[in-house]
C-alpha cells in the first residue's frame, strides 16, 4: 500500500483547515496543532514548506496566522505533496532509488506492473484538487 508520510498527512490536514476558512480568516499553527493533536514543531515546519511553495501565506503579529494564497480548485494534491516532501510517495523502493536498491531488479517480474500502478497513483494526485478535500 502507498503510505503518505506523517508530514504529508499533517500538511493536508492543515491546508484543508486553512482553505475552509471563510472571509480571509487567519488560523495559527497553534490552533491547528491543538485542534487536531498534531505536534506543533512538526506542523510549523510543514507550514513553512507550504508557505515557501506559495500555497499559503504567513501573517506576522498579534492577529497573525496563515491564509490560503491560491484558489483551492487550482491546487493539485500533488503540488501539496511535492511542497512538503519533494516527491510523490512510491509503492516500491526500486521505482524511486533505481536498480542498485534491489538485488533482483534485472529479473524482477513485478516492476513493470508496479510502474503502471505508480503512474495511476501519480495521476490521481495530479487530478485531485484541494477543493475536493475541503
Amino acid at each position: 500500500m502507498v503510505r503518505l508520510s506523517k508530514r504529508v498527512e499533517y500538511g493536508l490536514i492543515a491546508i484543508r483547515d486553512i482553505a475552509s476558512r471563510t472571509g480571509g480568516d487567519l488560523v495559527t499553527a497553534k490552533e491547528i496543532s491543538d485542534r487536531y493533536g498534531i505536534p506543533y514543531d512538526l506542523l510549523a515546519k510543514v507550514l513553512q514548506r507550504l508557505s515557501k511553495a506559495g500555497l499559503i501565506t504567513s501573517h506576522q503579529g498579534v492577529r497573525g496566522g496563515y491564509a490560503l494564497t491560491v484558489d483551492p480548485r487550482q491546487v493539485q494534491v500533488s503540488a501539496i505533496i511535492h511542497a512538503i516532501e519533494g516527491t510523490t510517495p512510491v509503492i516500491a523502493q526500486c521505482l524511486s532509488d533505481g536498480p542498485t536498491s534491489c538485488d533482483v531488479f534485472n529479473v524482477c517480474t513485478i516492476k513493470s506492473p508496479l510502474t503502471k500502478v505508480q503512474a495511476n497513483i501519480e495521476r490521481a494526485f495530479r487530478t485531485m484538487t484541494l477543493a475536493e478535500i475541503v
